[in-house]
């Protein structure tokens, strides 16, 4: 799920492009459940705004997914690690493990340079899905033409 201040709560795709400064993520996995903060996010709360006056928006912004994430955690057995992390702390790497990386250091974006700058760039070797699969389509129309 993706909170921000612009749009409700909404289920996002579990890809990297999902991943920005200005939002709060809720990975549900059966082991974990994980809140992730961008970086924006992640500075105002260390800053303290949600405590201030005329802040409210976004103090509301950061209850919401502990929220729903403690209704996740009443009925389930066994009980998940429950973490709270930030873009670029050490506990984010159980988010980064299993999200889709079609923008790493080596790709300009998703589609051929549209919506680069969209996400964050993971450091990984392995392919994105997308890659995977147009190699697969080749594989298999070149097997059936030899």
């Amino acid at each position: 799920m993706s909170y921000t201040f612009d749009t409700p709560s909404q289920p996002v795709l579990l890809d990297s492009v999902s991943i920005k400064p200005d939002v709060i993520l809720l990975l549900d996995t059966f082991f974990h459940i994980l809140i992730f903060h961008g970086e924006t996010i992640a500075q105002w709360r260390k800053a303290g705004y949600q405590e201030q006056e005329g802040y409210e928006n976004f103090k509301e912004l950061l209850e919401t997914p502990v929220t729903d994430a403690q209704d996740l955690l009443v009925d389930r057995f066994p009980l998940p690690r429950y973490i709270v992390c930030d873009q670029g702390g050490s506990q984010a790497r159980f988010l980064l493990s299993k999200l889709n990386p079609s923008t790493t250091h080596l790709s300009t974006g998703m589609y051929d340079g549209a919506g680069a700058g969209e996400g964050a760039a993971i450091f990984t070797d392995d392919v994105s899905l997308q890659v995977f699969m147009e190699h697969l389509k080749r594989l298999a129309v070149g097997a059936s033409a030899s």
